[in-house]
């Protein structure tokens, strides 16, 4: 038995065809001679007019149903189109639905599982599944591998307050802050490698743009150097935003956003140097100085009335990680660069090149407070063979919060994991 997709039904030369779909009842008005319903599966939604009858007359919001009718042409209806429904099987009946108008924040997030089912996180999750396909595709098309770090680990990255500790079989592990250690390793056999992994901070943070949890897309680069890290991620960023705007521009216009500004989003992106960017800043009136690290209001100011995305390159090496390389003309400062959303929604990617000097590292490890030792088999790499390479962390959820201009990002991933939420 051949079922059609709802999407189906809006094709101008499919008019007056008999269709068979299946889905989930997303919307219902019972009238005495007519139930109005509106059906809902993974490619969209359409309203159904079927005959009320006992049989009918059953059907709940949420309720699982087939359904055969022929497809109407109807401007009165959503989309031009409705289905005259001549058989309707009810093959899983809703309870009472429990979401309705008017619920709270933290109820909807109470009931995730099911409030992942509307059209919002719909389309917001169709998002998502594009910004992975065409980063995909990107690497893809540029002769990237894709490879899989471990999650579990015995070394940090990004600093030793936001870790998470377990227990693993009697001896202290933590879970991934970053998969870049372990993907410098394999630049030494495939050159340019890149994964997508969950990582976790345990940041005390209650901000709109902190998750404990989060998927991470990484990219390291042999044989490359500031600059040429800085042309990866313009133009992967560009290819995202590109393909995004092309493949679901329905969904974004139902998430209220203009996807023919992110068409325009092309590289090169504008380069602003830190301590420029510090002015800039002091002169709206921020109290931040030379030597801190950009806050999220920062941030909103350098780019509010911005198109697309800036890079703030430069950074004092006192607020970057150890592996950050020394900028050869200011030993204060290292060869990083943040990638800052347009419109304010702030940092989605870090980058920069890596120090491939052995000395040089051990002595940043020593500054971070950490022992060379727990570091043995990342030395290594510095000792046989060491070659100029950079690379860089992208937040998926940042993204997508992003292009689909979300208040929080908790909406950009399924089951957000915050400071006080870890379930459903």
């Amino acid at each position: 038995m051949h079922y059609n997709k709802v999407e189906y039904c809006f094709n101008q030369g499919n008019n007056e065809k008999e269709v068979l779909l299946r889905g989930w009842v997303h919307r219902l008005r019972k009238q005495k001679n007519d139930i109005f319903l509106t059906l809902r599966d993974s490619s969209g939604v359409i309203q159904c007019v079927i005959p009320t009858s006992p049989a009918h007359d059953k059907v709940t919001i949420e309720s699982s149903v087939i359904l055969k009718g022929i497809i109407k042409k109807d401007q009165r209806s959503p989309g031009g189109y409705e289905i005259h429904a001549n058989y309707l099987d009810i093959i899983g009946l809703s309870d009472v639905y429990p979401i309705q108008k008017d619920f709270s924040t933290e109820f909807l997030n109470d009931v995730r599982h099911l409030w992942n089912r509307s059209r919002k996180m719909t389309n917001i999750m169709k998002v998502r599944s594009e910004v992975i396909k065409s980063a995909r595709e990107w690497f893809d098309q540029n002769g990237w591998y894709e490879t899989s770090p471990p999650i579990i680990n015995r070394s940090a990255c990004e600093g030793g307050a936001t870790l998470f500790e377990l227990n693993y079989f009697g001896e202290k592990a933590l879970l991934s802050q970053s998969a870049q250690l372990y993907l410098e390793s394999l630049i030494y056999s495939l050159e340019n490698v890149w994964s997508l992994t969950p990582s976790f901070r345990a940041e005390k943070s209650k901000t709109p743009r902190h998750l404990a949890e989060f998927w991470h897309l990484e990219g390291e680069q042999a044989w490359s150097n500031f600059d040429d890290l800085l042309f990866v991620e313009e133009n992967l960023v560009s290819h995202i935003c590109n393909a995004v705007a092309e493949r679901k521009y329905q969904e974004l216009e139902q998430l209220n956003c203009n996807p023919d500004e992110l068409k325009q989003i092309t590289p090169p992106f504008e380069r602003i140097p830190y301590r420029e960017a510090i002015l800039f800043l002091q002169r709206k009136g921020s109290l931040i100085r030379e030597g801190d690290d950009f806050g999220s209001e920062d941030e909103k100011l350098l780019t509010t009335d911005s198109n697309k995305p800036i890079f703030i390159y430069g950074a004092p090496k006192k607020i970057k990680p150890f592996y950050t390389k020394i900028n050869p003309s200011d030993e204060r400062m290292v060869l990083s660069a943040d990638i800052l959303a347009s419109r304010g929604f702030g940092e989605i990617s870090t980058g920069g090149q890596r120090e491939e000097n052995l000395g040089s590292i051990i002595e940043r490890i020593k500054e971070e407070g950490f022992e060379p030792k727990d570091y043995s088999w990342y030395l290594d790499l510095r000792k046989y063979g060491s070659v100029p390479h950079s690379g860089f962390g992208m937040g998926i959820e940042r993204l997508v919060r992003w292009l689909c201009k979300l208040d929080h990002i908790r909406d950009a991933i399924p089951f957000p994991r915050t400071m006080k939420r870890s379930y459903p």
